[in-house]
């Protein structure tokens, strides 16, 4: 079997796959930090009394953990415009993959909240914290700081699962590659790039997390612990 690489009509559409990195790379930025809004308020929310609301945050978790990220893909982007929303692919895709980090996460940063001590707790009730006070200023921060190499691996997971979303027609890495494969029939060395490109742009990411946890969650802690 004689194959010859040719990367050279590669080279020549780099300015569509830096434009499906620069679009990856924003998709991902943005359901990150929505992914992670949305489970610091389910977290929050489920500190209310209201069983109602409890079963509302937990049917979330457990339906779009149960289904595929590409079904979710399809049903925000081909199903909605049943019902008169018709969104463009990007924002179609933004959504899905917020909606789906984030019930990921709800679970991390549940996990989280459980592993802070109770007479932590107790020491805010009796200094005069209300329940809001004492969640945000003694639980939620070491809860994100137990759980960030986990939320870490969660927001590489989702950097990858992007790809997911060129099914429909979203701009991203994988799109771009699909669409110079169409033209050049190069499918071998352009996904061959494509693939070297998510694995710098996880790494970079994996980088970035760990400075993050070095520098945020270690340093206050090691601060607290000497104070």
């Amino acid at each position: 079997m004689n194959y010859t690489f040719q990367f050279r009509e590669i080279n020549q559409n780099w300015d569509l796959l830096l434009q499906g990195v620069q679009t990856t790379l924003e998709l991902s930025a943005m359901a990150m930090i929505l992914g992670l809004l949305i489970a610091i308020t389910n977290a929050a929310l489920r500190m209310t009394p209201y069983r109602t609301v409890h079963f509302l945050v937990a049917a979330y978790v457990e339906v779009i953990r149960n289904t595929p990220l590409l079904v979710q893909g399809f049903l925000i982007f081909f199903g909605l415009p049943w019902l008169g929303l018709r969104l463009d692919s990007d924002v179609a895709a933004l959504i899905a993959l917020t909606v789906n980090v984030g019930a990921y996460t709800t679970e991390i940063v549940r996990a989280g909240l459980e592993s802070v001590s109770k007479g932590q707790i107790e020491a805010g009730q009796a200094l005069g914290l209300t329940r809001w006070q004492i969640f945000l200023k003694v639980e939620l921060f070491q809860a994100i700081s137990a759980v960030f190499p986990a939320i870490s691996s969660q927001f590489i997971l989702l950097l990858l699962a992007s790809s997911l979303m060129s099914t429909i027609g979203a701009t991203e890495l994988t799109g771009a590659a699909n669409d110079i494969q169409s033209r050049t029939f190069r499918s071998f060395e352009v996904y061959i790039v494509a693939t070297v490109l998510y694995f710098i742009m996880a790494i970079a990411f994996s980088g970035l997390f760990f400075i993050i946890e070095k520098t945020v969650f270690q340093a206050r802690n090691l601060s607290r612990g000497r104070s």
